[in-house]
């Protein structure tokens, strides 16, 4: 992960807390239909983070620009730090734009914070996700499921430890 965090994609991609001035931009960041189904709305996240003061909103800029979104708290019932959502537009996929942000956010993320690991949960179905943070160092450590709402989960949690 470390030689990846040090390519040029790297260089190019900062993150910003998402606030009044670009809380829009934010919102209207997509994703494919296929893909919906997997990461909650960025509207929701953003309102569950005005309301859940443990919760970081930081948007993805790639080249100045807004191009994804992640969302990461201190999850009290784990007594752990957790990335709750991490999206990137549909129109920036496929170009190693989220695997380098994903691997910056977690250099970034260790190093402010100090601990030693991080949590995470995949949707079962997920391939996709589930391989990228494979990738990065995750491992699995168990499924779970619950409902939000009238909608069933099926959840691969993860972890990344230092």
């Amino acid at each position: 992960m470390l030689d990846f965090i040090k390519s040029n994609w790297c260089e190019l991609i900062e993150f910003r807390p998402i606030d009044r001035l670009n809380y829009l931009e934010c919102i209207d960041l997509t994703l494919e239909e296929s893909q919906k189904g997997y990461v909650a709305p960025n509207v929701f996240s953003l309102a569950q983070a005005a309301y859940e003061s443990n919760m970081i909103p930081l948007g993805i800029y790639y080249n100045s620009k807004m191009v994804g979104f992640i969302l990461y708290d201190f999850d009290t019932e784990l007594k752990a730090w957790s990335m709750s959502r991490f999206m990137v537009d549909k129109a920036h996929q496929g170009k190693g734009i989220g695997k380098a942000a994903l691997a910056k956010f977690l250099s970034v993320f260790f190093e402010e914070h100090k601990v030693d690991e991080l949590y995470t949960s995949v949707e079962e179905s997920n391939s996709a996700a589930m391989h990228l943070y494979e990738t990065l160092g995750f491992r699995r450590l168990e499924l779970f499921e619950y409902d939000a709402g009238e909608k069933h989960f099926r959840e691969m949690q993860m972890v990344l430890k230092k």
